[in-house]
């Protein structure tokens, strides 16, 4: 099992930092493939809280590698002020290894994401509106700047001049908001250079040499399946592929080489942000206020309340297929011990056709009508459980029922926030 993609089933937020960062210890090299600081994963160990936007988890480890990749966006001011608040606590950055080949995000980035979303008024597509989305267009129409160009000032000041002579022209004439000159950012981000050059990398070489060497390599999805670009609730999506496809294009390790695909599904659902969501809780539900207190269900980057739901089977299911999923790994099982009943919605009801996995059709799933099955609950603590068969019967068949529905095995079940609060099944460890 040298190489392993974790990817989320869901919307995001469905605890693929703890579970990365309980994993990570087992790997050489954990590589962040996609996104930027729009995402984030919170990681408790040893007495540290640390919520990470952009450094992989596996930094918490010593022996670990911690790789950005050539897939991901990078804000130099945020991804410095993390390392200094990671180190801060103790821990070192010092493996911290960033690819020559991830795009920059500039302040126009930024500035633009949020005048768009502020255009869009009712219609925000509910972006953190910290340049992510602006970044990827830019590489996208090949007007980006890449990390490598902060060690060429000419380069750099003639790829920022270039990018100006657009990006001015938006932001004056049709934001009316204020310009850039090319020395302001050259002044700027070219300081950035000399700091970040210890960390910078050619990745892709680096990581196939280390699985052609026996080391082993796990890559950490950010975001999750519905958010993907091409896979996702278009519009209603994030600017990368956080699939596990995105894994190989975002850090140049090819597909053949990946041995297992590990999807992360919370016991229950949520998300952040705009969008469909067939089995969102209204904001005055009583099961909704459950999730949300219980859960702590607010977003790591943004701070926002995540819309919960009940567990979505036909979201999962489809997931397994786009993923290719092996093992699926279930979190915060211990919220739904507040439950005396728990609902899995099984499929989807819509104009008298009847749907078991995502529709194809944007507007079928727009107006799904959940079909629920309801569960007993068990309505014990179960955060001490460290075995399957420490479950209550409840419980057990409640994840039995996930895996007939997902069709792959659950290999891991979170039962709390801490790391050890894990139960392991069917998955090799180093």
């Amino acid at each position: 099992m040298a190489a392993v993609v974790l990817v989320g089933t869901q919307w995001g937020d469905e605890g693929k930092g703890k579970i990365t960062d309980l994993l990570s210890q087992d790997f050489d090299y954990v590589v962040r493939f996609q996104g930027g600081n729009n995402a984030g994963h919170t990681v408790i160990h040893d007495g540290h809280t640390l919520k990470l936007h952009l450094i992989p988890s596996g930094v918490m480890y010593e022996s670990v590698t911690p790789v950005i990749g050539n897939g991901c966006v990078i804000d130099p001011k945020v991804l410095l002020a993390e390392i200094d608040a990671v180190q801060s606590e103790g821990i070192s950055c010092e493996r911290l290894t960033i690819s020559s080949n991830a795009h920059l995000i500039m302040p126009y980035h930024r500035d633009l994401d949020g005048a768009s979303e502020r255009r869009l008024g009712a219609q925000e597509i509910g972006t953190t509106r910290r340049g992510i989305g602006p970044a990827y267009q830019d590489k996208a129409t090949r007007l980006g700047l890449r990390t490598q160009d902060l060690f060429d000032r000419s380069i750099f000041r003639e790829k920022v001049a270039a990018a100006l002579t657009e990006k001015n022209d938006i932001l004056d004439k049709i934001y009316g908001l204020p310009t850039y000159t090319v020395d302001q950012l050259a002044d700027e981000y070219l300081a950035y250079a000399e700091i970040l050059n210890p960390y910078v990398a050619d990745t892709a070489p680096l990581l196939n040499d280390a699985l052609d060497a026996g080391q082993w390599v796990f890559f950490e999805g950010a975001q999750g399946t519905l958010l993907d670009l091409d896979h996702g609730t278009y519009p209603f999506v994030t600017s990368s592929n956080p699939t596990a496809g995105g894994a190989c294009v975002g850090t140049g390790v090819g597909p053949a080489r990946i041995d297992r695909v590990l999807g992360i599904a919370k016991a229950y659902i949520t998300r952040v942000g705009s969008g469909p969501f067939p089995t969102e809780l209204d904001t005055d539900d009583a099961d909704g206020d459950t999730f949300i207190r219980v859960g702590h269900e607010y977003g790591t980057t943004t701070g926002r309340r995540r819309r919960p739901g009940w567990y979505d089977a036909p979201v999962v299911r489809y997931a397994v297929q786009v993923n290719g999923l092996t093992d699926l790994a279930i979190t915060k099982l211990d919220v739904l011990s507040a439950f005396d009943e728990i609902k899995v919605c099984v499929a989807y009801e819509h104009l008298g056709q009847t749907y078991t996995s995502v529709p194809g059709h944007q507007s079928a799933f727009h107006h799904a009508r959940p079909i629920y099955e309801t569960l007993p609950g068990w309505k014990t603590d179960i955060s001490a459980c460290r075995d399957f068969n420490d479950l209550p019967p409840a419980a057990r068949d409640y994840i039995a029922y996930l895996e007939e529905l997902a069709g792959v095995p659950v290999s891991l079940i979170a039962v709390g926030p801490q790391r050890e609060q894990t139960i392991i099944r069917n998955w090799e460890r180093r």
